[in-house]
């Protein structure tokens, strides 16, 4: 008896696994779920954890053992897709950005997306001007610690704030005094949400950089919001493409493929390079995801899509959720009294931290953050922390829109080229602890001065959200080798090139072989078959096929006959 029930009891214990997620404040939410649930289940763990109603906006990422992120899918099995053996560990985020925050219906909601910008604007996905930058940190320093009191804020305290990869002092200035003079008086809630009104209307706001490479060898970054897809270079925004001019997305190996049509019947293709298979075709995903969830009125509308070429179907993908405009309707049928919101306050962040404890980085002398940042780099092997596809928005600020003098005639169609901020956009690697290993594959953008490279020694100070210079220290080596790539760009060589080619006539030939043997399989079927079908019976009462079968098939019927009997002969002879 005893036996037995220990046996009951490891059978059980295989069944369960356990799973820690990392939620937006850096606290871990840890729960025990069968090996076969769903992700599905554990999202709603999650939601009700958070009492959390406005979910759609919101998903669980994880990342394999290859160090590919993912999303995780929800009518799929939790275990399945982990590709690992538990404990497994993941992370809420922002999955699909609300294009206009003061429209949520709840204040938890607007909370949670308040600590994901925030996270955005550390680790620098979230780059603008100087000035946007000081009023977007005031805002955090308000919604943080209240209204100045010289009695607690002493000279300087902001510079105990990490807001930035890196923040020179006179941008900390510049926050404390817009903190103590333009601020007074403002709640948590009404900090949080002039943040993110100010926040949405940046061109990089929300946007999930995924770093490819276009077919010169330049590196750039691919992102999709509420209003299309963009392609961020250097600091510009040099491409977008609403939603309706999307025809197609698809990917092949590494390639990626926009297919669009604009006005005036003008079709176009942008093609990109991605790091390896996985990331194309993770960043394909996000765009069938971002195009159902922004495009369509209805998540019946939802098809299932193929990365198909013309003779092999490809992967397959259907985006599984609500749609934008039914969240909304959703989101205004909620009637309850507004949930309890525990705010983390001055606590110190693991991942993305909003105060330090510890002396500025940029009064370290250079060398020394160098070498601080390098053997950091060394033992936690640039875990990254990346946000996900939403929207970005125009501009309204003439300092924010300078188009360059190459692309004058594409901004009169299009739009699409504009100034993002004063540096080149290159989202920095968290390397602070994190219980989740996301190590994208990153490739940094070089840092441009009037759009040409310039040097880690020669580059010029800079304000504008992070300090060049600080920036540099930290990438120093890796932006050395990178301006050697930008130097001798590496389209596909000629035995890439080749090898396609060569895939292309195997795919063609072995098409052309299954046609062949379907079309014997029919005329054997017409020819010795008994089958009395109406279609058949049609073509064997034809003046051809009689022709046909009689002055060809049953000759070379006769001659594949003897042939056969002649080595069987021959074999039995032997």
């Amino acid at each position: 008896m005893l036996s037995r029930l220990m046996s009951s009891s490891i059978r059980s214990l295989d069944r369960e696994c356990d799973c820690t997620v990392r939620l937006l404040d850096d606290s871990e939410y840890t729960c025990t779920i069968q090996r076969d649930a769903k992700g599905q289940y554990l999202f709603d763990l999650l939601c009700h954890h958070l009492n959390l109603l406005e979910k759609d906006y919101f998903g669980i990422r994880y990342v394999d053992p290859d160090k590919q992120r993912h999303w995780l899918e929800f009518p799929k099995s939790i275990a399945k897709q982990m590709k690992s053996q538990p404990p497994f560990t993941m992370c809420l985020r922002v999955k699909f950005y609300p294009p206009n925050p003061a429209a949520l219906r709840e204040e938890i909601t607007r909370y949670l997306v308040f600590l994901q910008v925030k996270r955005d604007l550390y680790h620098g996905r979230l780059l603008c001007k100087t000035s946007d930058a000081a009023l977007l940190a005031a805002y955090i320093l308000q919604a943080e610690i209240g209204d100045y009191d010289p009695g607690k804020h002493p000279e300087g305290y902001s510079s105990k704030f990490q807001f930035f990869p890196k923040h020179s002092e006179r941008l900390e200035r510049r926050i404390a005094e817009i903190h103590k003079t333009e601020l007074i008086g403002q709640t948590p809630e009404t900090s949080e949400l002039n943040f993110l009104q100010k926040a949405q209307m940046l061109e990089t706001y929300g946007v999930d950089p995924h770093p490819c490479k276009d077919v010169s060898g330049n590196p750039a970054f691919l992102a999709f919001t509420p209003f299309g897809f963009t392609v961020l270079q250097g600091n510009r925004r040099v491409h977008f493409l609403k939603w309706e001019e999307v025809t197609k997305l698809k990917f092949e190996a590494k390639t990626f493929h926009v297919y669009a049509n604009q006005k005036e019947d003008k079709k176009i293709i942008l093609t990109y390079f991605a790091p390896t298979p996985e990331a194309c075709k993770h960043l394909w995903k996000c765009g069938v995801e971002n195009q159902a969830f922004f495009k369509l009125e209805k998540s019946s509308q939802v098809r299932t899509v193929s990365s198909s070429n013309l003779f092999f179907k490809g992967s397959r993908f259907r985006y599984s959720g609500k749609v934008a405009k039914e969240v909304m309707e959703q989101s205004a049928k909620i009637k309850r009294d507004p949930p309890e919101i525990h705010r983390a306050g001055m606590v110190p962040s693991r991942s993305c931290p909003s105060i330090t404890h510890g002396p500025r980085l940029t009064s370290v002398p250079r060398t020394r953050r160098r070498a601080v940042h390098i053997s950091i780099m060394e033992g936690l092997e640039s875990l990254r922390d990346s946000a996900h596809s939403t929207p970005v928005r125009s501009v309204s600020h003439g300092d924010c829109f300078m188009p360059s003098r190459g692309q004058m005639a594409y901004r009169r169609e299009a739009s699409t080229s504009a100034v993002i901020s004063d540096e080149a956009y290159s989202p920095s690697d968290s390397v602070l602890p994190t219980p989740v290993a996301e190590h994208g594959a990153e490739m940094p953008l070089a840092r441009h001065l009037n759009g040409s490279p310039c040097s880690v020694d020669e580059e010029p100070g800079s304000e504008a959200g992070t300090s060049k210079e600080g920036h540099a220290a930290e990438f120093g080596p890796g932006r050395r080798a990178l301006r050697m790539v930008r130097s001798k760009p590496s389209p596909p060589s000629d035995v890439e090139e080749l090898n396609k080619f060569v895939l292309s006539v195997l795919r063609l030939f072995l098409v052309t072989i299954g046609l062949l043997f379907a079309l014997l399989l029919l005329l054997i079927m017409l020819t010795e078959s008994d089958l009395d079908i109406a279609f058949l019976r049609d073509i064997r009462k034809t003046p051809e096929f009689q022709q046909f079968h009689f002055e060809y098939f049953c000759p070379l019927r006769r001659w594949f006959a003897c042939k056969l009997r002649w080595m069987g002969g021959f074999l039995v002879s032997k």
